[in-house]
């Protein structure tokens, strides 16, 4: 089985920021704009100035592991490996950067795994995210005279599994806070307006991911979209505004959770939990807390564990 999930750079450094950019917007899943029209202004403007800005953001969450997103599903495929013995093979792979994909579906090969469950690790379903990971595993594949047989993990956004370890995991974290949030603010990461008129899925699935957790939680919550990129309308409301606009609304003690995310990264660490926090504190906010993802908690790893043994029934008895 492979784990995969976005990326990172190999260091908090521009040069090692600007070469995972170059491949993270170079794909063509996550940029959909014509080539000559996009890249003279991503070799041309961005990687000229945004590599320098990214690497201080990645300075502020890198931690003696490294990168918290590669760590963090390093050790959600350990502790599977760990549950699951011998009867299941686990490795993992960033969409861009290291460790790449196709080294690990060579490394599974040469394990002789003839059977691969292919994990891309997001709640809802997207084509720059699902997608392009699979598109990946795909061609990695198509160079192979021998090919394994492959399965792909279906989307889990209305999973009881996974709004069950949702649920638990919140209350958890927000009965150990020092203060009472007046809301709970539910922030995925955003995607170009054009992309849910085009047929993508991500936005529903987000939705309906917050209104089956909204109600099951006591706090009131809101949704919102973050990481806005580019001049294109981008699905809302933006995080950045709703976090600006609560303190006049009369929401001063605010919590935020990144459910779409399986594991805290760059977007919910620095993004929400540091530049979030000022944009709410500097709008007149008195109290806010940044709720972990998941990550390879017991609640996140026993929801792990239960969808893909799920996926992998026919090939793996369960124990």
């Amino acid at each position: 089985m492979l784990l995969i999930n976005l990326g990172t750079p190999d260091a908090p450094e521009a040069p090692a920021v600007r070469r995972y950019l170059a491949e993270f917007l170079s794909d063509p899943r996550v940029i959909e704009i014509p080539k000559l029209v996009w890249k003279p202004i991503l070799h041309g403007i961005i990687l000229q100035v945004r590599p320098k800005k990214s690497a201080h953001a990645y300075s502020q969450v890198w931690t003696e592991e490294g990168s918290p997103l590669a760590a963090i599903t390093r050790r959600q495929a350990e502790k599977l490996q760990a549950r699951w013995g011998e009867r299941v093979m686990v490795d993992w792979a960033m969409r861009y950067g290291n460790p790449g994909i196709r080294p690990a579906i060579d490394k599974l090969k040469a394990a002789g795994c003839e059977r691969i469950l292919v994990a891309p690790l997001y709640p809802q379903y997207c084509a720059a995210t699902t997608a392009t990971a699979n598109d990946s595993v795909f061609a990695s594949l198509a160079l192979q005279r021998w090919q394994p047989a492959l399965r792909t993990l279906p989307p889990y956004h209305d999973d009881p599994r996974y709004i069950d370890a949702l649920q638990h995991s919140l209350e958890q974290q927000l009965a150990t806070l020092d203060f009472t949030p007046e809301r709970l603010l539910l922030s995925f990461h955003g995607m170009p307006e054009r992309t849910l008129m085009k047929g993508d899925p991500y936005h529903c699935h987000c939705r309906k991911t917050a209104r089956l957790l909204g109600e099951r939680l006591a706090i009131p919550t809101d949704t919102a979209f973050q990481s806005r990129f580019g001049r294109d309308k981008w699905l809302e409301p933006s995080t950045e505004d709703v976090l600006a606009g609560y303190p006049a609304a009369g929401v001063t003690r605010l919590a935020i959770a990144a459910p779409g995310f399986s594991a805290d990264c760059i977007e919910t660490i620095e993004e929400l939990g540091i530049r979030g926090k000022e944009t709410f504190i500097a709008a007149g906010g008195t109290h806010f807390a940044r709720l972990d993802c998941l990550n390879d908690g017991e609640e996140g790893m026993a929801m792990l564990d239960a969808i893909l043994m799920r996926e992998l029934a026919g090939w793996v008895t369960p124990a």
